[in-house]
């Protein structure tokens, strides 16, 4: 017998099934003729939670459609239901987990990896580690990225985060996932704008300037500040940075970067420095590294830290060449050089390699064993003749087919492939399985506590 069909503003009572990808709960309910697959963002598995619908897709697939809800109130919590530590929870939708339990966090991390890989039939039968986690939870963030707008409650200036699937801004006041020193520098610039009655960049009628504070904070507690603005000529700039440094101490670096673009696109090419340094030195574990305002570098120095440790130890205990492709500042080329005679550091970003280049030819010593290569990753590999280890550490959106190909042709002792992406990574591992490549072991990492992101380190070997 058909249900009555649900719309948006309907209240149910549920029972939440398991997570989605966004670490929403999920649940299967019946409307009409057809079911819901509800999304519940802060509900849990195995708990019942009174939820108000919001939006239903209107794409439907085999009598099944995707549907959105308001969480209102937990009727039977899960046994693995923390009470969340940062006042922006459930505003922000940065720290999706942060009501559950950390091992259960750690479980479904694993689990989620571990389902996605047995969707590819090659893939199917490999073991995946339990997942590894960071030695703390909270103020583990180096970087922060910080819209500069009104909030949508008070209408104060914020520096905060879009609310999900919207353009309302909420403050990141006291957020706890950051190191504490990039919220006082956080809190110092909100202080030297809202003083000087700054008003934020209007996207609609492309007035004022300011759309961005972006922040990264080294191990001893320097910040480099980045104000994304949308035009060149803003008044204000140089007036904001010397204050805002005179207010924050720990603030070594602002940089001016001009992005004109719409969209999502936080940063633009051109930019020039208003205080202080261009860059700055930062250390995972025994590694230094030189970071620009738009240098890669994982936001989790200490998770980061056991990933290349893990790696360097899985690595030939003495290479003849290592290369390490999509390297950004070089931490893990540098990881490796005590233990290889070269490393080939293959980076696309000019700017990135020239930065790179020039810390290591001013340390000397076995960082000198590596050699920076600019250019795209499928042609510089192409043109390395062999390696006994290969480190493939892409983007969100993986390896093009051409860098596998390149990567396999060389058949090193050990080929390491390190992931951001749990989709990218499945579709990489089996085009490496179908070059030759066997998988030997696949670790998850805790990168970004109380967030669905899973980072990966996968050892494979072709010989």
């Amino acid at each position: 017998m058909a249900t009555k069909d649900l719309q948006p503003g309907d209240e149910a009572e549920i029972t939440v099934g398991t997570l989605d990808d966004l670490g929403a709960g999920v649940a299967e309910i019946p409307s009409g003729r057809e079911t819901l697959r509800l999304h519940v963002a802060g509900a849990l598995p195995g708990e019942r939670v009174a939820a108000r619908l919001a939006h239903v897709s209107v794409h439907g697939h085999d009598a099944h459609r995707e549907a959105w809800a308001e969480l209102l109130s937990v009727l039977a919590p899960s046994a693995d239901r923390v009470v969340p530590p940062c006042p922006s929870y459930g505003k922000c939708g940065g720290c999706a987990l942060m009501g559950l339990a950390y091992p259960a966090q750690l479980a479904w991390k694993r689990q989620r990896l571990a389902a996605r890989l047995a969707r590819i039939p090659e893939l199917a039968t490999v073991s995946v580690d339990a997942c590894v986690a960071s030695p703390v939870t909270t103020g583990y963030r180096n970087q922060a990225k910080y819209v500069y707008g009104r909030n949508h409650d008070s209408q104060r200036l914020a520096l905060g985060a879009f609310a999900p699937r919207s353009h309302r801004i909420v403050d990141l006041a006291g957020c706890r996932v950051v190191e504490p020193v990039l919220d006082e520098a956080r809190l110092s610039l909100l202080g030297v704008l809202a003083g000087k009655n700054i008003e934020p960049f209007d996207e609609r009628r492309r007035t004022s300037a300011l759309r961005y504070g972006v922040m990264r904070a080294t191990e001893v507690g320097q910040v480099m500040v980045t104000l994304v603005v949308a035009r060149p000529d803003w008044p204000e700039a140089q007036e904001v940075a010397d204050a805002l440094a005179a207010a924050c101490p720990a603030v070594a670096s602002v940089v001016l970067n001009v992005n004109a673009t719409a969209g999502n696109r936080i940063f633009g090419d051109e930019e020039r420095l208003l205080h202080g340094q261009s860059t700055l030195e930062d250390r995972i574990g025994e590694v230094r590294v030189r970071l620009s305002s738009r240098s890669f570098f994982q936001t989790n120095r200490q998770v980061a830290s056991r990933i290349y440790h893990d790696l360097v130890a899985a690595a030939p205990a003495r290479a003849a060449r290592a290369v390490d492709v999509y390297s950004g500042a070089g931490p893990i080329a540098l990881s490796l050089a005590p233990q290889a005679d070269e490393v080939v550091a293959i980076e696309e970003n000019p700017a990135a390699t020239a930065v790179a280049a020039a810390f290591i030819a001013e340390q000397g010593g076995v960082a000198g064993r590596v050699r920076v290569v600019t250019g795209d990753a499928a042609r510089c590999l192409a043109q390395v003749e062999r390696a006994d280890l290969v480190v493939l550490n892409p983007p969100r959106k993986g390896c093009a087919a051409p860098v596998l190909a390149a990567a396999c042709r060389l058949r090193p002792r050990l080929l390491a492939y390190v992931s951001c992406d749990l989709e990218t990574l499945a579709r990489d591992l089996a085009g490496l399985a179908a070059g030759g490549a066997r998988i030997l072991r696949i670790t998850p990492y805790d990168m970004m506590p109380h967030t669905p992101h899973v980072e990966t380190l996968a050892l494979l070997t072709l010989r």
